[in-house]
């Protein structure tokens, strides 16, 4: 059992190492190449001066951190609920003074969620 712990940190950890390295190679420029220049008019409308790829690969990393946030906030959610049912099966005159804390627990975690939204929004319409 404790093995199993121990390879499951394992492969949690690579995932997220992985996770958090993957916009260091979608924001990596080729060896050599210059820096883009603006002319005077896409300065003026603040468009932006990255190239297609780029675009592509912020709307990509834009789209696997929502997807992430929503899987943590649906598993966090999922335990938390869990967890509350089992109290209240245990200890049914408990019931009342536990739904504040657990819809508390919820509101917290689902704000994560709309947070991670909102940056991951901004980051694919910024560009």
């Amino acid at each position: 059992m404790c093995k199993w712990i121990i390879w499951k940190k394992v492969i949690v950890g690579s995932f997220l190492a992985l996770w958090v390295a993957l916009p260091v190679v979608a924001f990596a420029e080729q060896e050599g190449a210059a820096a883009p220049t603006a002319t005077g008019a896409e300065q003026d409308a603040g468009k932006s001066r990255l190239s297609s790829d780029v675009q592509k690969w912020l709307g990509f990393t834009a789209g696997i951190a929502i997807a992430v946030a929503a899987f943590g906030g649906a598993l966090g959610q999922s335990r938390v609920l869990a967890a509350a049912v089992t109290g209240i099966s245990r200890n049914p005159g408990a019931a009342e003074k536990m739904f504040l804390p657990w819809m508390l627990g919820l509101v917290f975690i689902e704000s994560l969620v709309i947070y991670a939204w909102v940056i991951a929004f901004v980051l694919a319409l910024k560009f």
